[in-house]
């Protein structure tokens, strides 16, 4: 009789251990931040650069990566030095007067501007928002701190390569 009640458990045991085994699900893993390129090379090479898989680094609830373990380094000495504004999402989304949001951003629309690296959503934006870019840039700092806690919303490029979106 002790065998048998036991035959129940032992199945249940095992999936709950190899469950436990398996880590988190892929909906509780931090984001990767702004499509896996490395924010320092913005700085160091003057240009995006991909990141690699095997270079990365926690940071504000997002995975960064890096083109090389130096970048990576530095970036952990001064994330804010090296961070796009606006946790990476569209400096232009996050400027708005009245419908200012989260958008998602492509790596190749950048610009600098007194040592920040700011990202907008195709190069179409990247070009509205630097025809007033400090008026811009204040708007969206002011902004900001309301926007941060709202949901994302946009559809998920550039990942579904719609960039022709204005």
């Amino acid at each position: 009789m002790a065998g048998r009640s036991c035959r129940w458990w032992l199945p249940v045991a095992f999936s709950a251990l190899f469950l436990l085994a398996a880590g988190p699900s892929r909906g509780e893993e931090a984001k990767l931040a702004i499509s896996g390129y490395d924010p320092v090379a913005y700085f160091t090479d003057g240009k995006p650069i991909p990141g690699q898989s095997q270079i990365e680094y926690a940071w504000h609830d997002a995975r960064w990566r890096f083109s090389s373990a130096a970048h990576r380094d530095l970036f952990a000495r001064d994330p804010d030095r090296y961070a796009p504004q606006y946790d990476g999402y569209c400096a232009m989304g996050v400027s708005l007067e009245t419908e200012a949001h989260k958008d998602a951003v492509d790596p190749q629309a950048w610009v600098i501007v007194n040592g920040k690296l700011y990202l907008a959503y195709n190069r179409h934006w990247l070009e509205v928002f630097s025809e007033n870019i400090a008026e811009n840039i204040a708007r969206a700092d002011g902004n900001w701190p309301s926007v941060k806690e709202q949901p994302v919303s946009y559809d998920g490029y550039p990942n579904n390569a719609r960039a022709d979106k204005k």
